[in-house]
């Protein structure tokens, strides 16, 4: 959530390429940072067998034409580049990118940063970096809103009946569930984190035990209910047998 630096470094400044690590300042509050790794961690998750794609959170995005780390930075809460290798980076320089910003920009609003997060960060992305869709989420009254880049100006994204916003770069809608900013498939299923696809499968696992073993004691009950018309038919002289 950094605030740009746009004023040009000296010209006998020069910085080498390569290695630019992130200079963001800690997120606003807990629950930003929540949110963040929340929305990481479930794309992440989501994307598990997908190589061709990074996320990152607070991380910077250096973009200087003089390729220069002292100038034009920023730093989104949370980004997604489409198309590029999914590996490790310390930050995301641009010009070491083959030209590259990110498809798709979220930012978690405060008290402090909300007005330069729709106003010039909103301008920034919309005229410069030109990334498609553009979302913002606070975390304390869950303001909630999304745009997308048509004829180079951001248009906002009308909600469906659930109040969910769609991604068509992602191809996955945004929503709100129990205070957080949540991914959710085309069809409506909310996207697992790592720890709660653990969770459902041990439930899973755990129903079709129980399911297993009531077939079982059903089991039981028919062979002992045949049982006991064994042995009565026996009482009677009948061969169960040869019923």
């Amino acid at each position: 959530m950094s605030v740009a630096k746009d004023l040009p470094a000296p010209e006998d400044v020069i910085f080498p390429s390569g290695d630019f690590y992130s200079d963001e300042p800690e997120l606003e509050s807990y629950q930003h940072l929540q949110q963040m790794l929340l929305l990481l961690k479930c794309l992440d998750w989501w994307w598990r067998d997908r190589q061709d794609f990074f996320s990152a959170g607070n991380l910077t995005i250096y973009y200087s034409p003089n390729q220069r780390k002292s100038e034009y930075f920023r730093g989104p809460d949370f980004f997604v580049v489409l198309n590029t290798e999914r590996k490790p980076r310390n930050s995301w320089v641009v010009w070491e990118e083959d030209g590259k910003y990110p498809n798709v920009i979220i930012e978690l609003l405060s008290s402090s940063t909300a007005a330069t997060d729709k106003g010039l960060k909103k301008q920034i992305y919309q005229e410069t970096f030109r990334t498609p869709e553009y979302f913002w989420f606070d975390p304390h009254n869950l303001e909630f809103a999304g745009f997308v880049l048509l004829a180079g100006k951001y248009q906002p994204i009308e909600s469906n009946p659930q109040g969910w916003l769609w991604s068509q770069q992602l191809e996955l809608y945004l929503g709100v569930f129990e205070g957080k900013l949540r991914f959710y498939t085309p069809e409506g299923q909310l996207i697992a984190t790592p720890e709660e696809a653990v969770q459902e499968e041990v439930q899973r696992t755990e129903q079709e035990r129980q399911r297993a073993e009531q077939e079982r004691q059903r089991a039981e009950q028919e062979r002992q209910r045949a049982d006991r018309l064994a042995a009565k038919l026996r009482e009677l002289n009948i061969d169960p047998d040869a019923i």
